[in-house]
């Protein structure tokens, strides 16, 4: 109990010099061109921003997926309206900044930068076309390639004296990446921004109230994990993302995640879309390309896709009517 209240007493005064310091001023462009509810929610992520991390973000790779939503394109499908829009670039810098936040390790912060930097258009959409339902990892093999080949961060690894190696994956570091149900930076990040992005159910407040009870421990397999200070804050944590999870699994979303994706396999098999176009254009052009393409069975049938507005369950597969079954 001394122990734990040692602890509690430190952890206590670290939250009080951070509030009492004056908040810094972030100096990433990135950043300054958010959203405020966004830029406010990056600065509680972690008051001080890096600033290594400007130069990283401003490469191609990374704005690339700035055109990639973190919603998985459900946004295009009439039976969904956003509270707002959010970015896998935004969820990237997130997850760094919880890394630097947890660890100031330049390197977990890195790789936490990058662990998205594979991303095609659609995001996870693409894994359903691949046939991965579940681990939702296939799009993770460029990773290393998409790094390798860009001569500016490549050029700038150099520079930081940090080998390809150290920052191409992110399950290297348990406070970046680890498995279910464990607590990471990747994992916080997306429970936090997809209760504010796909439905309202954060409040910055609430967020601040569990980020600030979070601290850095030994788990029972003894490695690094992200914990709370306090069980009841934890407990309300768990509450609030009881409402989000559902989201993520229901028919509704596994039934618009599969139209997308096969739409862009259709799309590739009749040679108007190349796998690498998907690691190359944002959402919105390949849906201008879809709407305005010449094969109007396709362009028809996504103009019907974006103006629904119910779904059905049926026991039997249904004639005439795009009918899944996953």
């Amino acid at each position: 109990e001394d122990e734990i209240n040692l602890l509690k007493r430190q952890l206590d005064e670290k939250d009080s010099l951070i509030k009492n310091q004056e908040d810094r001023i972030y100096e990433l462009d990135y950043v300054n061109n958010s959203l405020d509810e966004i830029k406010e929610y990056f600065r509680i992520l972690s008051p001080d921003i890096p600033e290594f991390l400007e130069e990283y973000i401003d490469t191609d790779e990374m704005q690339r997926i700035d055109g990639t939503s973190m919603n998985v394109g459900v946004q295009y499908s009439g039976l969904y309206k956003l509270v707002r829009d959010y970015s896998n670039l935004d969820h990237s810098v997130g997850v760094a900044l919880i890394v630097w936040h947890f660890t100031k390790d330049k390197k977990a912060t890195l790789a936490g930068l990058f662990h998205d930097i594979a991303t095609p258009t659609f995001k996870h959409c693409i894994d359903f076309m691949n046939g991965d339902y579940e681990t939702q990892e296939s799009t993770e093999e460029r990773t290393t390639d998409i790094i390798k080949n860009s001569k500016k961060i490549m050029s700038l690894l150099e520079r930081d004296g940090i080998k390809l190696e150290e920052i191409n994956d992110y399950k290297l570091y348990p406070i970046a990446d680890n498995d279910h149900p464990k607590l990471s930076a990747d994992r916080l990040e997306y429970n936090f921004s997809g209760g504010f992005s796909l439905i309202d159910l954060w409040t910055l407040e609430d967020i601040k109230k569990c980020y600030d009870n979070m601290f850095v421990s030994k788990n029972e397999d003894g490695i690094d994990e992200i914990v709370f200070r306090d069980l009841d804050v934890c407990e309300f944590y768990i509450e609030k993302l009881s409402k989000l999870w559902p989201w993520w699994i229901c028919d509704k979303d596994r039934c618009v995640m599969q139209f997308i994706a096969d739409t862009c396999k259709e799309m590739n098999e009749n040679g108007y879309l190349s796998i690498n176009d998907l690691y190359t254009y944002s959402e919105d052009y390949v849906v201008d390309l879809i709407l305005n393409h010449s094969n109007k069975r396709i362009s028809n049938r996504f103009k019907q896709f974006m103006n629904i507005r119910t779904y059905y369950v049926t026991k039997d597969k249904l004639k005439n009517k795009y009918s899944v079954n996953l």
